[in-house]
């Protein structure tokens, strides 16, 4: 039976069991080490986020405190002491400051579902936030496979196909990038992981940048402090860059959708993208990107209405500071760490919950946006470090380690051994498969065991 030609050149060279690569000629800024990867964080890191998805802690979580929010409960905290304190030194030397304790059960109720309503929306908010990356990574991989699989490259045009295939999947992974500095308020396009995906196009958040804003601001210590304690006058208005910019900064995720929708369009007019219902998917998954944009945009710029924030606050601090007069008559003394103690556990569900309501930020608790990209640009990267596969090579087994066992755990016979068989024989055996160690009845009329 003949047997198809094999391309030699390509299974011998482009597999991805490549160990030595070497390209003579070009710049590589990035060698040793993945075009986004991030160095080990230090001390001073341990309080910043978001976390690190890599890293693993093997203390147990009660004594963690990379991720508590602790240190921003720790100056309240220490003002209710001093507030318990006063009221129970008063108490004990001067005059008896106690009320019932009926008041703190009706008050424990009110403060109970304050707080669970403010939890419950701000993890919502959270993992809304998480589902709309989950489908940005989705469609971003199925655009991506469809763009590198069904789009050809012309032999004449061959080189500028493939680089521009290349610059399309860049584009995917910058549209992940900006759309992560755009839901922190960072606006511009000459940040490190991104500067060389877009340097090259033509967006407003290129013309608005200025040198100034490549100077890292430093903080001084008093608000380094302030922030790390959650002073709220210590830290800043995170959309003050926003505001000082005095040119149009655009919109660079949907500039680069803008491209890519683009090229799309020129596949299509040049014929290498020829089949219409690719190219309706194509487009569908550049919608999506559209939606999801819009989705974590709606997280971000719709939190819970200031109303319920300052009246959920207010319920709280009323309450923590009532302890005090109604746990006098029964523990005395210990009315102070005990106010401490329930002061804690109040005011640490309400800062989790504040903590959770922007889920796009640098907090330890945020999303860690920054390994979603790395994750993203290591799937594109893996994705077109070999050719588009041809079914019919990998049906041969070309490429592999192994033959292509078609019929396993059946037979162990490759590719070559059924395709010498007849067609009865090998939907015979497919019959077999559904019993385990069944027989094969050949054209001829004899019984073959596999």
């Amino acid at each position: 039976m003949p047997q198809p030609a094999v391309n030699a050149s390509r299974r011998s060279t482009w597999t991805k069991d490549m160990t030595d690569v070497h390209v003579s000629g070009t710049q590589t800024p990035m060698s040793g080490m993945n075009r986004m990867s991030r160095l080990e964080p230090g001390l001073e890191d341990y309080f910043v986020g978001p976390r690190n998805m890599d890293g693993h802690s093997k203390l147990p979580y009660f004594m963690r405190m990379h991720g508590s929010v602790t240190p921003r409960m720790i100056l309240p905290l220490a003002m209710i002491g001093a507030w318990a304190t006063c009221i129970t030194c008063i108490s004990m030397f001067v005059h008896r400051l106690a009320v019932n304790t009926l008041l703190l059960t009706v008050l424990g109720f009110v403060v109970g579902l304050a707080l669970s309503f403010r939890s419950t929306t701000a993890y919502e908010r959270y993992s809304d936030g998480r589902k709309s990356w989950a489908t940005l990574s989705v469609q971003s991989r199925n655009l991506a496979r469809n763009i590198w699989v069904h789009i050809d490259e012309r032999p004449e045009f061959a080189k500028e196909d493939l680089l521009s295939k290349i610059t399309a999947i860049n584009m995917i992974l910058a549209f992940a990038v900006s759309l992560k500095h755009k839901l922190r308020f960072e606006p511009y396009a000459h940040y490190p992981d991104i500067n060389s995906l877009v340097s090259h196009l033509d967006t407003f958040a290129l013309a608005a940048h200025k040198e100034e804003n490549t100077i890292e601001q430093k903080h001084s210590p008093w608000k380094a402090v302030g922030i790390y304690l959650g002073i709220p006058f210590a830290e800043s208005n995170p959309r003050k860059v926003l505001k000082r910019a005095n040119r149009p900064l655009g919109n660079l995720p949907l500039e680069i959708l803008t491209y890519i929708a683009s090229y799309i369009e020129e596949t299509t007019v040049n014929g290498t993208l020829k089949n219409p219902v690719i190219t309706g998917q194509i487009m569908t998954a550049v919608a999506a990107l559209t939606d999801t944009q819009s989705s974590a945009e709606r997280v971000l710029t719709t939190p819970l209405p200031v109303g319920y924030n300052i009246l959920i606050s207010q319920i709280v601090l009323l309450y923590v500071y009532l302890l005090p007069f109604q746990l006098f008559d029964a523990l005395q003394w210990i009315t102070i760490p005990g106010t401490i103690a329930a002061a804690y556990i109040i005011l640490g569900l309400a800062a989790i919950g504040n903590e959770l309501e922007n889920p796009f930020g640098n907090d330890v608790n945020d999303l860690p946006l920054d390994d979603y990209c790395r994750e993203l640009s290591s799937e594109l990267d893996t994705l077109t470090s070999v050719p588009a596969p041809k079914f019919s090579d990998v049906v041969r087994g070309y490429g592999g380690k192994s033959e292509n066992k078609v019929l396993w755990p059946l037979s162990e016979g490759g590719f070559d051994d059924w395709n010498g068989r007849s067609v009865r024989d090998i939907r015979n055996a497919l019959k077999s498969k559904v019993i385990a160690g069944g027989k094969l009845s050949t054209s001829d009329g004899s019984t073959v065991t596999v």
